[in-house]
Formats: C-alpha cells, structure tokens, sequence
C-alpha cells in the first residue's frame, strides 16, 4: 500500500445527489430504519470511478496491482456501508456505515478480489464498543484496525522482506489490514516476486558496469520509476531501493 492523495473536491454527483440522498437515509434512520438500499450509480458512477483511477493510478489501494489490465474494479467502501462485521465468522451488524455510502473520504479504486472476495464487509476496531452507528456518533471515538489509505501512511506501518508484506514492529494496524485484504495471498506475491527479480536485476547491472554511462542512466532511470506512485507494487519497491522510512 502506498498512500492515496485524492482532490480535496468531491465529484459533483456525491456533492449534490450524494448529500441529498445521505441526507434522506438520515431521516430515515430517525424514523426507525436499520436496513439500506444504496444507489451504485451514485458512489459507482463514472465520474467518481475515473477521479479514483486516475488519482489511483490505476491500482488498488490495497494490494497496488494494476486493475485495470485485467478487471473493471470497484468503488470501494473504506467502512462498509450495509452492515459491518468484525472479524470473520461474526454476524453482520447492521445498519453499517449509511451516512458514508457517498462520502468522498471513504471511497476508493479497488480490486475485485481485495474489496468482494477478502475485505467485505469486515472493519476491525481495537475496540468494538466504540463503533458508530449513526451519523449521530462521533468517528473519531473509533479506532479502526485497517490502514486508511488516504489519511495514513501505509509505508510507515507495512513493510516488505523481499516480496512478503510484513507488519512494521509487530504493530496491530499493519497486522490486521495484510490479514483482512490477504495481502501475502499466493498469486499477489508472486506478481511481487516477479517485479522484485527485474529490479534486482537492473540493480545489479548498476554494480557490474557503473562505468557504462548509457546502460547506468537507463538502469537508475528504471529504479526510480519503480518507486513513484503509479508504478506496481511502488511500496516493496521503496522497501528495496531505499529502505524503511
């Protein structure tokens, strides 16, 4: 994971039919109501979906594989909007997070496998009495396990030894997000292997011929790529090149 800079301004649709409709199933909630329908063609419209890929480069935000390639992706909830769970096996608590289904801050590009198949409807907190319910509860009560990709920096609590993701100092938060996203999952890490064995390989080009001036500014070139924010797996690959924060 890496850390994912969105703009400041919502896309119009969660401004305007977004306030409008979190608005309604506010009142509704005051009325009783526990169970929501929501509108994908709100959070889910294109809008929406090409600001987060384009602020997103194209990647998850929590695996950093590049989606697109492959899938469509998905607008994904950071706390679960229908009901939430927390941890797996539980039942599903609900309502979940309704007022933030069209929240700007709680959405983001995500790939199939990380947001329907491993994150779900799970959203861990240190401690589950302090959950919010409503929009009458306070957030900042909770503290919520999973790494926010906007508003943490997932490179000073997730590391790598080579291509397996690890918790940096054993901290719980790290912990939790590689479980709950199986961020060491077979097939991610070994897409991880693979882009670790080119950079190495380019790296140790630089070692074996740093005298040849066109090969050694392609080479630094190449490395230093790999670290920026569009590039694959750009956190293992800042792990490699330049070690923890």
């Amino acid at each position: 994971m890496i850390r994912v800079t969105k703009p400041e301004q919502a896309p119009r649709i969660l401004r305007e039919r977004g306030q409008r409709t979190t608005e309604a199933n506010q009142q509704d909630f005051e009325k009783g109501r526990r169970v929501f329908n929501f509108d994908s063609s709100l959070y889910g419209a294109k809008s929406v979906k090409n600001a987060l890929i384009k602020t997103q480069h194209g990647k998850c935000a929590f695996c950093e594989s590049q989606v697109r390639h492959i899938a469509h992706g998905d607008v994904e909830h950071y706390r679960p909007k229908g009901g939430v769970r927390q941890s797996d096996g539980d039942p599903l608590e609900q309502p979940g997070y309704f007022w933030l289904a069209y929240v700007w801050e709680n959405l983001f590009f995500a790939c199939q496998l990380c947001n329907q198949s491993f994150k779900k409807n799970l959203f861990p907190l240190a401690d589950p009495s302090r959950r919010a319910h409503s929009h009458r509860d306070d957030l900042t009560a909770e503290e919520p396990m999973l790494i926010h990709p906007g508003d943490d920096d997932p490179g000073a609590l997730i590391g790598f030894r080579q291509e397996i993701a690890f918790a940096i100092d054993g901290g719980q938060r790290g912990q939790a997000t590689i479980d709950v996203c199986k961020l060491n999952r077979d097939e991610l890490v070994e897409h991880r292997r693979d882009r670790l064995k080119l950079l190495e390989s380019v790296r140790n080009l630089l070692r074996v011929q740093p005298n040849d001036a066109d090969q050694t500014t392609e080479a630094r070139q190449i490395l230093e790529n790999a670290t920026n924010a569009d590039a694959e797996y750009a956190s293992m690959a800042r792990w490699l090149l330049n070690g923890p924060h």
